[in-house]
C-alpha cells in the first residue's frame, strides 16, 4: 500500500486534516455511521471490521512516513472506538449525546489501562487506546441501561 494512500485511510478520508478538532468529527463519524446501519447489524459489523483492519495496518505506516508518534491527522482510531462505543445502544438523542460526550472523556483523559496502551509500538498504540474507551463507553452505557431497568 502507497504512503498517500495509507494517509488516506489513516485520515479518514481527510478529515483528520480538519483543522479543530479533528478527533471529535472522526468520532461524528462513527455516530454517522451507527445512526446510517442502526438497523443493519450484520452490515454495521463488516464495515466496523473494515475500519478496525485498515486503521491498524495504516495507522502505522503514517506514524512512520510522518515520522511521529501518532500523528494527530490519524484518525480511523477515533471512528473505530466511537463504532465501539455506540454499538446497540438505542438510537436516541439522549443516549447518542451521553455515549458521545463519555467516549470522548475517555479517549481523552485515557484511564487507566487506556495510557498504557499509547506505549505500544506502531499501529497498535494508536488504535488500542480508542478500541478500549470505546469498549468502556459502551460498558458504562450498558449498565446504567441495566441499572435503569432494575431499579424501574
Amino acid at each position: 500500500m502507497s504512503n498517500n494512500l495509507a494517509r488516506l485511510f489513516a485520515s479518514f478520508f481527510c478529515i483528520g486534516f480538519i483543522p479543530v478538532a479533528p478527533g471529535t468529527c472522526a468520532s461524528l463519524v462513527g455516530f454517522f455511521l451507527y445512526r446510517s446501519f442502526y438497523s443493519a447489524v450484520t452490515t454495521y459489523a463488516l464495515i466496523f471490521i473494515v475500519v478496525l483492519v485498515l486503521g491498524f495496518f495504516t495507522s502505522g505506516i503514517a506514524e512512520q512516513t510522518a515520522e511521529k508518534k501518532d500523528p494527530s491527522f490519524v484518525v480511523i482510531d477515533e471512528v473505530t472506538g466511537a463504532m465501539i462505543a455506540f454499538f446497540m445502544l438505542p438510537l436516541t438523542a439522549p443516549v447518542m449525546m451521553t455515549a458521545f460526550f463519555i467516549f470522548r472523556a475517555f479517549d481523552m483523559f485515557k484511564i487507566y489501562p487506556i495510557n498504557r496502551l499509547e506505549d505500544l509500538k506502531g499501529g497498535a498504540g494508536i488504535m488500542m487506546d480508542d478500541i478500549v474507551a470505546g469498549i468502556y463507553t459502551n460498558l458504562v452505557m450498558h449498565a446504567a441501561f441495566y441499572l435503569k431497568n432494575f431499579i424501574s
